[in-house]
């Protein structure tokens, strides 16, 4: 779900950038009246996402805008496919192109992607998870994206989860003791997310009692062997250099979660196009 407020903000902030104090194209070529039909359409097959978020930048340029959509988010769409047919004040509909499609392009990549990491695991016991590395200000978008795609969502921002990564460890003595301390301290609702480097640290993270233990840049070998030591007293998270190309192998591995930083902040933008009747 995404909060309204939120999307309108985003919104809003993205217009005022682009339009700035008018549109020299659109408001000196365009009747002020005139009012035009015109559509989304897809140029390549993947999974649908941000299509609500997209007429919103309408819906806020001109209040008498109309849409019937033909598809959803999540949807299955192929090359071709009519996404959504609408009307609206010629002047608003040219304003918000650019918004609109950089808003469902981007989710709609976002989307693609993950649902193509979720068919690569199939057969697995393996989930596909997000991480934090989003774009400042779109984390919602994004994370929302993944789910679309059939991914899951990783903590959201650091009130959501302890995680001890390697910076962490290091600077608050180690891992037995770093997780010590932070049990002495939180609630019995958050979860201790350990970040290992190699099988002395998952060793370590098993005797503290951490929550989910992270494989962080291990080989295919190297994971299944800390799966074993892990032996299901925590959830095994694999992360790092974890791509299209080689994670169905690491889902083989026996881990339970596979996080991909690539789902969000380097996927390729779907190909929609607007076309004006």
């Amino acid at each position: 779900m995404l909060n309204k407020f939120y999307i309108d903000s985003l919104i809003k902030t993205a217009i005022e950038e682009d339009i700035n104090y008018i549109d020299v194209s659109a408001d000196l070529l365009i009747p002020e009246n005139q009012r035009n039909d015109s559509y989304f359409v897809s140029k390549d097959d993947g999974i649908l996402c941000g299509l609500d978020c997209a007429m919103r930048v309408f819906i806020l340029l001109d209040d008498t805008f109309t849409f019937t959509a033909y598809k959803k988010d999540g949807d299955e769409i192929k090359k071709g496919d009519i996404i959504v047919e609408f009307n609206g004040k010629t002047r608003e509909l040219l304003k918000g192109e650019r918004t609109a499609l950089n808003i469902i392009q981007h989710m709609s990549g976002i989307a693609t992607a993950t649902h193509r990491a979720v068919e690569l695991c199939k057969g697995t016991k393996a989930s596909v998870a997000d991480t934090r590395k989003t774009l400042p200000g779109l984390r919602a978008l994004q994370k929302y994206a993944v789910a679309c795609g059939g991914g899951k969502n990783h903590r959201f921002n650091l009130s959501d989860g302890a995680m001890l990564k390697d910076n962490h460890i290091d600077a608050g003595g180690g891992i037995i003791s770093a997780v010590k301390i932070l049990r002495s301290k939180l609630g019995h609702m958050v979860k201790i997310e350990v970040e290992t480097r190699n099988f002395d640290e998952v060793r370590d993270a098993v005797t503290a009692g951490a929550d989910v233990i992270m494989l962080d840049n291990m080989n295919c070998e190297q994971m299944a062997e800390a799966v074993r030591i892990i032996d299901g007293k925590a959830t095994s998270e694999a992360s790092g250099n974890i791509t299209l190309e080689n994670i169905a192998e690491v889902a083989k591995t026996g881990v339970d979660i596979i996080s991909l930083g690539a789902l969000t902040h380097s996927v390729k933008a779907f190909d929609i196009s607007m076309k004006m009747k």
